[in-house]
C-alpha cells in the first residue's frame, strides 16, 4: 500500500501538530506515523508523518494549494513523497565491491525498495558483479587530462535516467562542486572514521601502528567540502592488540557495508531532514 510522506521543518511554536494533524483529517486522510523533534538550541522544529494513500482526498496535483495556508502560518519548509514511482538510485563505483555487492544484495531482496537502472564505474572490474544483477553496467574511466569530461558524461547519464539519489560506493573521487551543487542532499557516501584520524594512503596500517582501539564508518551527505557533509549514520567497531592489519581492514569494511545500507534506507524511506549541517533522522 503506497503511503504519502510528509516533512516539515520550521521554528518551533505552538499549534504545530494540531494544525498538520487537523489538515490531514480535514482532508479524509489516516495517519499511520507520526514523529517530530524539537532543537531545544535552534529552536527548530523537525516532523515527519506518513499517511494512508486510501482516502485522502488531495493529490500530488492538489495538494500544494491545499497546504499553503499552514505552512505560512509556521513558516514552514516541507515536502512531500506520494509513493507512487518508486525512487531512482545511481550508484558509483571504483576497485573496491564490498560496498556495491552488499547494496545490490539488499535491493534483491526488497530491503532498499529503489529503481537501480544503472552502477557507474571509474574501473570495470565490477562490471559482472553489476550484471548479474541484471543492471547496465557504465564504464567511465577517468585520468587527469579528462576529469572534466568524464564527469560530464556521467552528468548526462544521472540525467538521462532521472536519478534521484547518487551513492558513491568506494568512488574514490573527489566530484567538483558543480556536480554536488546539482543534487543537494541527494549524493551518500561512506568513508572510514578513526579515532584518532588518519588521512591519506593505508588508513588501516597508520591506525595498527598507533594501536588505536577504536575504528568507525561514517555516511554522509556530499557538499563541497570534501567529507563535511551532514552525517547520516556511523558506527564503530572495538581493536584489540590482537588485531592485525588484515583484521582491522575486514572490520573497516563490515562497518562501511553496513552503515551505507542503513544510510541509503534511511533517504530512501524519507526519513532525513538537513538541519544546517548536522542531520534529524527518524529512525
Amino acid at each position: 500500500m503506497a503511503t504519502t510522506r510528509l516533512l516539515i521543518s520550521c521554528p518551533d511554536a505552538k499549534g504545530i501538530i494540531a494544525a498538520v494533524a487537523g489538515f490531514i483529517v480535514e482532508h479524509g486522510g489516516n495517519i499511520l506515523y507520526a514523529d517530530q523533534h524539537t532543537d531545544s538550541l535552534s529552536g527548530a522544529f523537525f516532523m515527519r508523518v506518513e499517511i494512508e494513500g486510501d482516502g485522502f482526498g488531495l493529490t500530488e496535483a492538489t495538494f500544494a494549494d491545499a497546504w499553503q495556508r499552514v505552512a505560512d502560518r509556521f513558516g514552514m519548509t516541507w515536502r512531500v513523497y506520494w509513493g507512487t514511482r518508486l525512487k531512482r538510485m545511481a550508484i558509483l563505483v571504483g576497485k573496491e565491491g564490498h560496498c556495491l555487492t552488499d547494496l545490490l544484495w539488499r535491493w534483491s531482496t526488497g530491503e532498499l525498495t529503489a529503481e537501480i537502472p544503472f552502477v557507474i564505474g571509474n574501473h570495470d572490474v565490477l562490471a559482472a558483479d553489476v550484471s548479474r544483477y541484471g543492471i547496465e553496467f557504465h564504464h567511465e574511466p577517468v585520468a587527469a587530462d579528462n576529469r572534466d569530461e568524464q564527469e560530464d558524461r556521467i552528468r548526462r547519464l544521472l540525467r538521462a535516467g532521472e536519478i534521484d539519489l547518487v551513492v558513491l560506493a568506494r568512488y574514490m573521487q573527489v566530484l567538483s562542486p558543480g556536480f554536488v551543487a546539482d543534487y543537494p542532499a541527494q549524493i551518500i557516501n561512506i568513508h572510514h572514521s578513526f579515532l584518532p584520524a588518519f588521512a591519506g594512503a593505508r588508513p588501516y596500517h597508520q591506525a595498527h601502528e598507533r594501536g588505536v582501539k577504536l575504528i568507525g564508518a561514517t555516511s554522509h551527505y556530499v557538499t563541497h567540502e570534501l567529507d563535511q557533509g551532514p552525517i547520516i549514520a556511523q558506527q564503530t567497531s572495538a581493536i584489540g592488540h590482537r588485531d592485525t592489519v588484515e583484521d582491522l581492514i575486514r572490520k573497516g569494511r563490515d562497518l562501511e557495508r553496513v552503515v551505507l545500507a542503513t544510510a541509503v534506507r534511511l533517504h530512501l524511506q524519507d526519513r532525513i531532514l538537513v538541519s544546517g549541517n548536522k542531520t534529524v533522522v527518524f529512525e
